[in-house]
C-alpha cells in the first residue's frame, strides 16, 4: 500500500496543469492539441464541454440548457455550472496526469473560483500561457475565414483560399462567413476580451506563472516556445 501511495503522489507531483489565455484566432487550439499529445494531458475546451453536456443530456447538461433558454437561448452560462463541468472532467482517468484548460477562466472571479476548486483537490495551476498577438494580424486571420456550412469545410482568403473566390471547391456552393468573423464584430469581441482578461493575466502574474508567447509567429515556432516553457 505504501508503494501505491508513493506512486500516486509522484504522479500528482509530475502532473501539468496549464491554462491558455488568448483571443480567438491566436492559435490556442493548435497548441492545445500539441500540449495534450506531448504531455499526455486532457484538453478541457469549455465551449465544447458545454455543448457536449447539453447534447448528452447529463444532469449538468440539462441545467445548462435550462439556463441558456432562460437567457434567450445561448446566453452565458453561470460560472458555477462551468466549474461543475470542469470538476467532473478532472475526475476522469484521462485527466489524472493534468490538463490544458482552454476558454476558462475569462474573468478574475472565474480565476479565483478555479483556484479555490483546485485547492480543495490539493493542486494548483502550474503555468498560464498568454497568447499575445497584434490585433492587425488577428484581424487578417479571422476576417479572412469563410465556411461551407453543410460540410464544415473552411477556407481562408489568404492562407487557404478556395479555387474560385466565395465558392466551395467540392460542391460549387456559396461560402458564408460567421457573424463573429466580421471586422466590426471582431473589434467588439477584442475590446471585451482585453477588458476582462487583463485582470486575469495580472492575477496570475502575481503568482509568477505567466509565460507570454509570440502568437503571431508560425505555429511551429510557437510550439517551440511552448516546449521551452513547459519543459
Amino acid at each position: 500500500m505504501a508503494n501505491s501511495s508513493s506512486a500516486d503522489l509522484d504522479n500528482v507531483d509530475s502532473a501539468k496543469r496549464v491554462v491558455l489565455i488568448g483571443p480567438a484566432g491566436s492559435g490556442k487550439g493548435t497548441q492545445a492539441a500539441f500540449i495534450k499529445d506531448e504531455y499526455g494531458l486532457c484538453h478541457l475546451a469549455t465551449g465544447d464541454m458545454l455543448r457536449a453536456a447539453v447534447a448528452a443530456k447529463t444532469p449538468l447538461g440539462i441545467k445548462i440548457k435550462e439556463e441558456q433558454e432562460a437567457m434567450n437561448n445561448g446566453g452565458l452560462v453561470s460560472d458555477d455550472l462551468v466549474l461543475g463541468l470542469i470538476d467532473e472532467a478532472l475526475k476522469e482517468p484521462e485527466c489524472q496526469n493534468g490538463f490544458v484548460l482552454d476558454g476558462f477562466p475569462r474573468t478574475l472571479v472565474q480565476a479565483e473560483m478555479l483556484d479555490d476548486m483546485l485547492e480543495k483537490q490539493g493542486v494548483e495551476i502550474d503555468k498560464v500561457l498568454n497568447f499575445a498577438i497584434d490585433e492587425s494580424i488577428l484581424e487578417e486571420r479571422i476576417t479572412g475565414r469563410w465556411n461551407h456550412q453543410p460540410s464544415g469545410r473552411s477556407y481562408h482568403t489568404k492562407f487557404a483560399p478556395p479555387k474560385v473566390p466565395g465558392v466551395d471547391d467540392v460542391t460549387g456552393e456559396a461560402l458564408t462567413q460567421r457573424k463573429d468573423d466580421t471586422p466590426e464584430a471582431l473589434k467588439t469581441r477584442l475590446e471585451s476580451f482585453h477588458r476582462e482578461t487583463k485582470l486575469v493575466i495580472d492575477y496570475y502574474k502575481k503568482k509568477g506563472i505567466v509565460a507570454t508567447l509570440h502568437a503571431e509567429k508560425p505555429a511551429k515556432d510557437v510550439t517551440s516556445e511552448v516546449q521551452k516553457v513547459l519543459s
